[in-house]
């Protein structure tokens, strides 16, 4: 057990979270072989190694003047090949990163790193396993790197996709910040035509005295999604009875192309989240700091639905037997079920580490994130009893994730034999890592305010608990054995322990299942050669093991339109990668990269979702083995054209294909989910003056799939997967030397685009921000 979670600290309403301990993960991506990006406000790197892969970034410049930016994810959107699967702004369940090779339903082959601070929910591998994006503050942020691919062996097979790391900044001297946002988008789908509005507010003061520094800020969001999920008749009973002709429903086809309705929207997120983190730092001597983060974030989430159906009197009508256009449907009570959600989550963090430059240096880190209170509750109407759907006295369910949570522990350290340009550079470090989960779900009889109780003669509903640990040693060794060439070698053990999983569900006795163990080695290895004064060559090896999630084992669940089937007896992910990279300098004015890759994983875990009737169907399994291939090229130039124009662009074509799946040999030959076969993104500033810059940017997305047999040929729909293209552009003015202003617009062309749910249509931003 987690004994930590047990005693929740006190809420602390004006704190903000972001490390300053830097692990040799987060260190990793700041410097490129000998070149180290490191701007002159950023926290120093502790422990400096050479990339062994392709890293790409953005400095904190560039993100402001070409993001519309409302948390840090935004940050990545820019970056060859990344796309983060935000919904709407305030995501708190599904803003996934994608890369090449893995799709946005994949949150567990992508870690998320601040300061070397995990962000990463590795509780489970889908949607709903968002990074705590939150724990960033758009302010802190220095820059934002990614490196692709798990050819680090300071990372975990969870690096499949790769790594993001946030660099966060320390105040020299007292400083504050103060913004506010506005933003707009106007929504018009099916039978909706509507706009939603929204704001967040910001707030952050640092100092430093002597040795000690710190930084406090918060944020507060308020807004409200467009309709996120819809209400069919695909699947619907049309049984012998008395049957309400009703108007409204609005014609439609399924992802296979058949025939459908839509009845009206089953989830508008109106979403109040407030982060607060506080980091404090002290020098104990001029080589060696200490650092404590803590962070909280608090959320409330009312999931509105709303009908479109109307009888002859124009009454809503939602649910039971209903004629549309001639046709009979029997609407389940639960399709149009609201629900709510109250989450407090709180992270510390504790830091040590040397930056002496010598020969030595080394850190420690500790991280542990609670659920100090994550309750959800939904409406689910007594069908053995006449209730109306939502109200309150209605039946409903309570899930409770209390007690949920997970601890990390990294030590790492570097030895110079030579100094920092001696010819090796050896890394080397230990990880622990736990993971508990636990959910119960209540029957109760009042939803919206009732305490658990028996409905139809049945108390707990369903139970999941688990728990998993793993416990890895690495080592890492950069070798520049001649002038114009440089050898990475590593190699990650890993023991993995799955334990105290637990199920049980409405009425029955709770199954205990037995314990697993695990061991792997993960060797890595990287060439890179110097070829000319303006061309580098690199080549890159790796394997990695993904293990499953405590989630992916134990966390079944069947609520209001959503059943989901776990298997405790999931294969870990075992994946080959390989990348060709050449890099040159100085083209066309700035840096020019094309990049092969090549990917192949056996018993890759996947979360298939199928519609049913009313809502939706998950099922967890092995895909026995996928093949990812293809080519990246990127180009970037800073300070073009007299020094005011940046500018930069990617494209990238990748295949990637299930080569073996006995378990549906129908998906055979079929492309992997989520994973597009193009992608593009090119962005550019125009800086008119010191204080006006235009910036505006293009995202591209080809076809892709969510069905791992392609069965879903129609993609303009929703659970459709489409093709994407969108404009996005933004102007800053600095009014003073203490307030600036900015107006931006995401998807100017206001493309209707789906990845499952759909995205955001045009939408517009306004905000001020001063600085003193």
């Amino acid at each position: 057990m987690l004994k930590p979670f047990q005693s929740a600290m006190p809420p602390l309403r004006l704190a903000l979270l972001a490390s300053l301990s830097l692990t040799a993960q987060a260190e990793e991506v700041q410097q490129l072989d000998a070149v180290t990006v490191r701007p002159k406000t950023a926290t120093t790197p502790a422990l400096p190694l050479s990339a062994p892969a392709v890293v790409e970034g953005k400095r904190r410049e560039q993100i402001e003047a070409t993001t519309n930016l409302t948390d840090s994810s935004d940050a990545l959107k820019y970056l060859p090949s990344l796309t983060v699967r935000k919904r709407y702004i305030g995501d708190f369940d599904h803003a996934i990163t994608a890369t090449r090779t893995s799709g946005t339903g994949l949150s567990a082959r992508t870690l998320t790193y601040a300061d070397g601070l995990l962000l990463s929910n590795l509780l489970g591998n889908a949607n709903n396993y968002t990074p705590r994006w939150g724990m960033v503050a758009p302010e802190e942020i220095e820059r934002v790197d990614f490196l692709y691919g798990p050819f680090s062996a300071a990372y975990s097979g969870n690096a499949i996709g790769g790594v993001a790391s946030f660099v966060t900044r320390m105040p020299e001297k007292t400083e504050g910040h103060v913004s506010s946002q506005f933003f707009s988008q106007g929504f018009k789908l099916y039978g909706s035509d509507k706009s939603y509005q929204g704001g967040q507010l910001n707030a952050a003061v640092g100092s430093r005295a002597g040795a000690l520094s710190f930084w406090v800020s918060g944020s507060h969001v308020d807004n409200t999604s467009q309709p996120i999920g819809f209400v069919n008749t695909a699947g619907t009973t049309s049984a012998a009875g008395t049957y309400t002709p009703v108007s409204g429903a609005v014609a439609d086809r399924s992802t296979a192309g058949a025939d459908r309705w839509v009845l009206g929207t089953s989830s508008e997120i109106h979403t109040r989240q407030d982060n607060a983190r506080i980091k404090l730092a002290y020098d104990l001597s001029p080589t060696l700091r200490a650092d404590y983060s803590f962070g909280l974030w608090t959320n409330h989430a009312d999931r509105l639905s709303s009908t479109y159906l109307r009888d002859a009197a124009g009454n809503p009508v939602w649910q039971g037997n209903v004629l549309v256009n001639g046709q009979r449907y029997n609407i389940a009570s639960t399709s149009f079920a609201n629900s709510t959600q109250d989450a407090e989550h709180q992270m510390h963090a504790f830091g040590l580490k040397s930056n002496s430059g010598g020969k030595w240096d080394w850190s420690a880190n500790f991280s542990l994130y609670d659920y100090a209170k994550d309750i959800q509750r939904s409406s689910v109407p007594d069908s053995s009893k006449s209730e109306t759907v939502n109200a309150a006295g209605t039946a409903g369910r309570i899930t409770d994730m209390k007690g949920t949570g997970w601890r990390n522990l990294d030590l790492a350290g570097v030895w110079r034999p030579q100094g920092r340009s001696g010819a090796h550079e050896a890394s080397f470090g230990l990880h622990d890592d736990h993971y508990q989960l636990r959910t119960v779900v209540w029957n109760t009889p009042d939803w919206i305010a009732g305490s658990p109780g028996s409905v139809q003669g049945i108390t707990r509903y369903s139970q999941f608990d688990g728990s998993t640990e793993t416990r890895a040693l690495w080592a890492q060794d950069v070798w520049k054995f001649a002038p114009d060439w440089s050898a990475t070698g590593g190699l990650r053990y890993e023991r993995w322990h799955a334990f105290n999983g637990a199920l049980a569900s409405a009425g029955s006795a709770t199954q205990y299942l037995p314990e697993r163990h695990e061991q792997f080695f993960s060797p890595k290895a990287a060439l890179r050669w110097q070829a000319t004064t303006d061309w580098s060559l690199r080549a890159s090896l790796a394997r990695a093991y993904r293990m499953p999630t405590v989630a992916e084992l134990y966390q079944g669940s069947v609520t209001a339109g959503s059943v989901v089937n776990n298997d405790p007896n999931l294969r870990p992910e075992n994946a080959r990668s390989t990348e060709l990279t050449a890099e040159g300098e100085d083209i066309a004015g700035g840096v020019l990269r094309i990049s092969l890759f090549h990917e192949r994983v056996r018993d890759a875990l996947y979360s298939q979702v199928n519609a049913i009737a009313g809502g939706t169907v998950t099922t967890i399994q092995n895909i026995d083995l996928i093949r990812s291939q293809g080519i990246e090229l990127a180009w970037r130039g800073d300070n073009i054209a007299a020094s005011r124009i940046d500018l930069a662009g990617s494209v990238t074509y990748a295949d990637s294909r299930i080569l073996k799946n006995d378990k549906n040999p129908a998906s055979v030959g079929k492309k992997q989910i989520r994973v597009p076969d193009w992608r593009a993104s090119l962005s550019a500033t125009w800086h008119q003056s010191p204080r006006l810059s235009w910036s505006g940017a293009a995202r591209y997305s080809g076809r892709q799939f969510g069905n791992i047999d392609n069965s879903d040929v129609y993609e303009d729909t929703y659970f459709g997967n489409t093709r994407f293209f969108m404009l996005d552009a933004k102007a800053v003015y600095q009014l003073t030397s203490m307030l600036k202003a900015s107006i931006g617009v995401d998807n100017l062309g206001n493309n209707k685009a789906w990845s499952f749910h759909p995205y955001s249509q045009r939408t517009y931003f306004v905000s001020l921000k001063a600085d003193f």
